[in-house]
């Protein structure tokens, strides 16, 4: 449809320059973030396509950064405004954010780029316009001087929560779970990039032969896994290979990756995936077992079984069936069916906070024990659908203690017929430990990884 002319000229100009593009995208991502609670790595996935590398790169740090680091920022903004942020109108305040952000650490971009670039996006919208005079002051008084962090010694808490960009009920959290050096360490490690991993579909190929067919096509990577299907590359994924369009790998962290080979499927298995969108460990089970098993992917999503079925087709799996249920609600299968069941639970997403970093904006301290009640009652619905001899792995990417090991020893203590398996992840030649209680946990500051929680049981 075309604009008319009068529609045209009240729309203020887009000014053009260098990294004027980069920088007005990630401001339209952040307030769609902060506006329709959106997630900034799925926005992310539709917009920078349109992009150059090394734009796309510059993007993906504006957003997640200034979404990692938001705490801090806002600190600052207090203080060089003298005035709270919730009383700045959203746009400015996300163009203020940007900028401070690249000042701070984006430091190989000159200052008077930084302050000029967010000066003509804010000319560019008519509510941010009148507030131009704002934010040139307050970027140049922070390109000036920088604002002290609270007193470590006076208020430990306070000063982690902005020098670590937590919300401060959430840093009191890590600091009882696991003690203030290592919750600092561990904030450290969430603010820090997520490793750009893949998993190798070895159902097309060995290691060797499919290592071989991406460095062929420019995959950049050491080769020195934890597990035989996993790949960390040194740059993101190149979705536009023949190798990911034929099906030959797919991207999932490596902490989820461990969770299907903590499952173990035998061959011409029966099993049951019971919250399998997006698809991830659906197809990887596919994998670990052979052509004869049948996978069961069960979500209350339609949409996201869409993508579990378009994944599986992909992939070329032609053993994985879908179908609609809420198992929070009840388990529409017939009791002992299955010889190996994975329940990757909806939980906090406390252990994704690199991948995403909104996440600890959202939260509220009352999450962990609501998320822990529809755990453990989607546990005790699909737990009969284990066979006798059977196998069931309940897991969560979130290492708090109420969604872990909470709702495990709770449901050993209802149901004695089920035992902690404690067996190590076993992986042709790999292994990997569990920890003392017999338990799968891993965090990004201790294992480089998301931070997961997993429990093998079995049945009786």
């Amino acid at each position: 449809m075309k604009r008319s002319a009068a529609n045209s000229a009240a729309r203020p100009p887009r000014a053009a320059g260098p990294g004027l593009d980069s920088r007005r995208t990630a401001v339209e991502i952040l307030m769609r973030v902060e506006r329709e609670r959106a997630f900034a790595d799925v926005l992310l996935g539709h917009r920078l396509p349109d992009f150059e590398p090394r734009d796309r790169r510059l993007i993906t740090s504006l957003v997640l950064g200034v979404l990692a680091w938001r705490g801090r920022l806002d600190y600052e903004l207090t203080h060089l405004c003298a005035r709270d942020t919730a009383t700045i109108e959203p746009g400015v305040l996300t163009i203020l954010r940007i900028g401070i952000y690249q000042l701070r650490f984006l430091t190989r971009i000159a200052k008077h780029a930084v302050v000029d670039t967010c000066v003509n996006l804010a000319k560019e919208n008519e509510t941010s316009r009148a507030a131009t005079g704002l934010i040139n002051a307050v970027l140049r008084r922070a390109a000036r001087e920088q604002v002290p962090m609270p007193e470590r010694n006076r208020d430990l808490v306070g000063y982690l929560a902005v020098a670590g960009s937590h919300p401060r009920w959430m840093v009191e959290r890590f600091i009882e779970w696991f003690g203030a050096d290592q919750a600092e360490k561990l904030m450290a490690a969430n603010n820090a990039a997520a490793p750009n991993v893949i998993r190798l579909n070895r159902s097309r190929g060995s290691r060797a032969q499919l290592v071989e067919r991406l460095r062929a096509e420019g995959f950049a990577f050491d080769d020195q896994p934890r597990l035989p299907e996993t790949i960390l590359l040194k740059s993101a994924a190149n979705f536009e290979s023949p190798a990911y369009r034929e099906g030959l790998f797919h991207v999932q962290s490596e902490a989820s990756q461990l969770v299907a080979r903590l499952l173990a499927p035998g061959p011409a298995a029966t099993i049951l995936d019971c919250a399998a969108a997006p698809g991830g460990k659906t197809t990887h089970l596919a994998e670990l077992a052979d052509e004869r098993a049948t996978i069961v992917a069960a979500d209350i999503n339609r949409a996201g079984l869409r993508r579990v079925r378009a994944l599986a087709d992909r992939l070329q799996h032609r053993n994985v069936r879908v179908i609609e249920a809420d198992m929070s609600s009840s388990a529409p299968l017939r009791a002992g069916r299955f010889d190996a069941v994975l329940l990757d639970a909806p939980c906090s997403g406390l252990g994704t906070l690199r991948e995403h970093p909104e996440i600890r904006w959202r939260l509220k301290s009352g999450d962990f024990a609501r998320m822990a009640a529809i755990q453990s009652r989607m546990l005790d619905n699909v737990a009969p659908l284990v066979r006798t001899g059977g196998v069931l792995v309940y897991a969560v990417c979130s290492f708090a203690p109420e969604e872990g090991v909470g709702v495990i020893e709770k449901f050993l203590a209802r149901n004695p017929e089920f035992t902690l398996d404690r067996t190590p992840i076993m992986a042709d030649g790999f292994t990997f430990t569990l920890d003392p209680d017999g338990y799968l946990i891993t965090r990004p500051d201790r294992d480089g990884m998301d931070g997961f929680f997993a429990a093998r049981l079995k049945r009786a």
